[in-house]
């Protein structure tokens, strides 16, 4: 064995293995969120569903009764990623596919921006916190 710091047991990269583990999970999330996504259910999830108890509803409209839902308004905010999938785009499934891909590569983005500015700058083993000598 060598003492590199850039080296674990057996000679493997420690770095090279994070870097393709990382770089396998954001693959497996692009192809989740481009493709897999569009294969959600469309029916309304549990606290869509209970805002509408007490009204009936009929083709997604509601036609009578009182419930919470009826005070709901359209998107407050909007943007091009509204209602999960880009605007100005005709073809839903291209939509939704192209803003789960926006999202993940933005998410992505974001988290290593942030770990990038957390990240430790000096690898010397006083500052890691890790102590001890070599034999």
């Amino acid at each position: 064995m060598t003492d590199s710091p850039h080296q674990g047991v057996g000679g493997h990269r420690p770095r090279a293995k994070l870097r393709a583990f990382l770089l396998a999970g954001l693959l497996l999330s692009l192809l989740l969120a481009g493709v897999v996504s569009n294969f959600a259910s469309s029916q309304p999830d549990g606290l869509e569903r209970v805002s509408q108890d007490g009204c009936t509803v009929e083709n997604e409209e509601i036609v009578g009764g009182e419930c919470i839902a009826q005070a709901e308004r359209e998107h407050e905010v909007g943007g091009p990623l509204a209602d999960y999938g880009i605007s100005g785009i005709d073809n839903s499934f291209l939509s939704t596919g192209l803003a789960g891909v926006l999202g993940v590569l933005l998410t992505a983005a974001v988290a290593g921006g942030l770990f990038w500015l957390v990240r430790r700058r000096d690898g010397s083993p006083e500052r890691s916190g890790v102590t001890g000598a070599r034999s």
